[in-house]
């Protein structure tokens, strides 16, 4: 066709150039002719195809099962058009897929409030480090009292006193008997009451109390009157000993206290935030293993649907149930009419230059030449192809409108507007 347009072309011109001749004066002078100017529109030949369409196949072998659509139907993106049967095993994959995922899933949490767990732990520690220090200093200061006062006491055993300390230990001891007595008569009415009455256990006591002084005051005046015997001496022995244990701990432990928390509790915190910490990488590791075969799964079970790709209408279905599918083999056409298009198939390098997106196309069917459409240029193509001897390129032009008797495939002449 685009010959044929080429050819008239160079007829017309060849008419106008002899009529040019004709009329010139025969003077014997040179007349300057006009150049012929070609305005002629640039013309290609096109194929008319819809929107979009679309060949579909299964990616699996299979026993077809069930069709759900038939050649006509209107259909839209992510339907399934097919499916394939022995979903059994791919089903229970999954559901495996989905049991190890949850179970990675509920590992981690436990794992991260085991991390959260240990982390305040360890922050406790320094919260109650400054209470605990106070502690240790008040211990070490009571402990040294106590290894005073038993120093004190078992020196008062083995040394003569004067008068004064004896007297003083006299009235002391009297005082303490008198506490004593006293807190014998307050107990004496309360004695048979149950043992969890509150005022008879608080009377108790204040008389082991009074009798714990009591003894002491007598240990203490008999030490000074020299009338001391071999138990109270060895009973002042063992409270001294004691009460050197008591101080050598009690400096240990504020010794270590006063530099920072305990480094033992520091060091079960710490390997406990790293025990958490492990078992957390490890569920990660679950999870992302658990993810990678629970799509590995859904994926082996989404492959036995055939699902449309695109909206558009069933333009051949090639499946019967019970057929043995093989991979990779069309069984679907899906096309898109709701808008139709011409792709031109002879745009030379020479013609596309003078084409441009939106410009204003007309078109004329080979088989209805009385029939003339318009359009306009929606796209033209990078990539160009050698057609006869010549380089093309597509230009795509959507139609503004269709007549019902065109169809697809159908032949064009293409005008491009100037």
């Amino acid at each position: 066709m685009k010959t044929r347009m080429l050819i008239l072309a160079v007829l017309s011109a060849i008419l106008l150039t002899a009529c040019a001749q004709a009329a010139a004066p025969a003077t014997g002078e040179t007349t300057n002719l006009p150049a012929v100017v070609d305005s002629f529109a640039v013309v290609a030949e096109g194929r008319l195809v819809p929107r979009d369409s679309v060949q579909l196949s299964f990616v699996t072998a299979g026993q077809v099962t069930e069709i759900l659509v038939e050649e006509g139907d209107d259909v839209q993106a992510g339907d399934v058009l097919a499916r394939l049967g022995d979903r059994e095993q791919y089903e229970a994959a999954v559901s495996g897929a989905e049991l190890e995922l949850a179970a990675a899933a509920l590992e981690k949490a436990a794992a991260e409030s085991d991390l959260l767990a240990a982390q305040q732990a360890k922050e406790t520690i320094y919260d109650l480090w400054p209470d605990q220090a106070t502690v240790a200093q008040q211990a070490l200061k009571d402990a040294r009292q106590r290894q005073y006062n038993a120093e004190r006491d078992y020196g008062y055993l083995n040394t003569t006193a004067d008068q004064t300390d004896i007297d003083l230990a006299y009235t002391q001891m009297v005082l303490a008997e008198d506490a004593l007595e006293k807190a014998q008569e307050d107990f004496e009415p309360y004695e048979n009451k149950p043992a969890d009455n509150l005022v008879r256990a608080s009377l108790q006591a204040r008389v082991a109390e009074a009798q714990k002084a009591y003894d002491a005051a007598v240990r203490n005046y008999n030490a000074l009157t020299g009338t001391t015997n071999d138990f109270d001496l060895s009973q002042g022995e063992a409270e001294l000993a004691i009460a050197n244990a008591q101080l050598e701990q009690a400096q240990q432990d504020y010794d270590e206290l006063i530099v920072g928390p305990d480094p033992d509790d520091l060091a079960l915190a710490d390997a406990r935030i790293a025990a958490a910490e492990q078992r957390i990488a490890t569920a990660e590791q679950r999870l992302l293993t658990g993810q990678a075969t629970l799509a590995a799964a859904q994926a082996n079970l989404e492959n036995l649907d055939l699902v449309a790709t695109i909206d558009g209408t069933i333009v051949t279905l090639d499946l019967i149930v019970g057929e043995q599918i093989t991979p990779a083999t069309p069984v679907v056409f899906i096309a898109d009419f709701s808008a139709w298009y011409v792709e031109t198939d002879n745009l030379t390098e020479i013609e596309v230059v003078k084409v441009a997106d939106g410009q204003t196309v007309r078109i004329v069917p080979d088989a209805l030449p009385e029939l003339t459409l318009t359009g306009s240029v929606d796209s033209i193509s990078d990539v160009f192809e050698e057609k006869r001897g010549d380089i093309t390129y597509t230009a795509s032009i959507l139609l503004d409108d269709i007549d019902p008797r065109l169809r697809w495939g159908m032949t064009v002449v293409v005008t491009f507007d100037e």
